[in-house]
């Protein structure tokens, strides 16, 4: 994959890449997912998560959910879990701190919304940065780092 790129996408194009993007994902990789409310995270992360269940040959659950509430929303693939975390509500390092987030990343593929607390502190590990941006009603900017994995 390239190291940084911005790309506009309609649904269609965002769902196509995030099963692009599904298909090289592993064990302890972190998605951080930026972009204001609205852009698409959500979105972008529930296309992820049934990419992934679809890859696994398992049906999606009905409704993927934003963990905005809870903070975070685990998914069993069984041999592969993923940890869905929205950090929007997060006021303070002492709230991320609470969450123990560190000690998840290394068995379990990450997703994060809102990242802005989190990319600071755990920059030592291997990431996929993906920023959304509303263009119009029915396409979003695209701004991807994966020059941050080493493969």
């Amino acid at each position: 994959m390239s190291n940084y790129e911005k790309k506009y996408f309609d649904l269609k194009k965002l769902e196509n890449f995030a099963k692009e993007l599904c298909s090289k994902l592993k064990i302890g990789n972190i998605v951080f997912l930026k972009g204001e409310l609205g852009s698409g995270k959500t979105t972008f992360a529930r296309y992820l998560l049934s990419n992934l269940y679809k890859i696994k040959n398992l049906k999606p659950p009905n409704s993927i959910k934003s963990p905005s509430f809870p903070l975070l929303i685990t998914y069993d693939l069984y041999d592969l879990e993923v940890y869905h975390y929205d950090l929007y509500r997060i006021k303070n390092n002492a709230e991320l701190v609470e969450l123990n987030i560190e000690e998840n990343l290394k068995n379990s593929i990450t997703i994060v919304e809102w990242p802005e607390r989190l990319i600071q502190k755990i920059n030592h590990y291997k990431y996929y940065l993906i920023e959304l941006k509303i263009y119009n009603e029915n396409t979003r900017l695209i701004e991807t780092n994966f020059d941050l994995i080493n493969d």
